[in-house]
């Protein structure tokens, strides 16, 4: 586990979510508290999250996107060739990152050691150093309540900020609907 933050993301079946803290450390201290970690990408197609250090994820935020433009748009392929380069990649490698990238249809985490994991239950995803009790929390609402997608991922990060000390509660939410599933 490495000091970051913590993401999350959620996949339904009429959206997708994602949502982070803002909180950027230092060692022992606060830089800052209220970054945004989480972008859409793609025409707002995909979302994406990075914990790591904040310089570089604006790289690999700009490297997947120039890979998602590559494969039009297909994420599948672009995880993979993204988490190929992101390997090969002599300085990148060495980096204590990752990301989650997802959209209606897939969710995928990714590191430099090329990783390209689906969950196993291809609906949630969590990274950073609270991940896991958002993943916690966030599979406990999704099934003992009746909380949307949105609302999961906004209390589950919640709670992380309370267990981690890597994470506040200044949360951003990005959310992408499924217009097709609407018809």
């Amino acid at each position: 586990m490495f000091e970051a933050t913590t993401i999350l993301a959620l996949k339904g079946e009429k959206s997708a979510v994602i949502g982070g803290d803002g909180q950027v450390t230092f060692g022992n201290t606060v830089l800052k508290g209220n970054a945004v970690k989480i972008r859409k990408l793609h025409y707002g197609k995909v979302l994406a999250g990075f914990a790591g250090s904040t310089a570089d994820a604006f790289n690999l935020f700009d490297m997947f996107e120039g890979i998602l433009e590559e494969k039009k748009g297909d994420l599948l392929k672009s995880a993979i060739e993204f988490s190929k380069r992101w390997r090969k990649d002599k300085y990148l490698r060495k980096l204590e990152a990752m990301m989650i990238v997802l959209n209606n249809k897939n969710i995928f985490i990714l590191s430099g050691n090329g990783d390209v994991v689906e969950p196993e239950d291809k609906t949630i995803a969590a990274i950073g150093s609270g991940g896991n009790f958002a993943l916690s929390a966030a599979r406990a609402l999704k099934k003992h309540s009746t909380l949307s997608n949105e609302e999961i991922a906004k209390e589950s990060l919640k709670i992380a900020s309370e267990l981690c000390i890597y994470t506040n509660n200044n949360i951003n939410i990005y959310t992408l609907e499924d217009k097709e599933k609407d018809k």
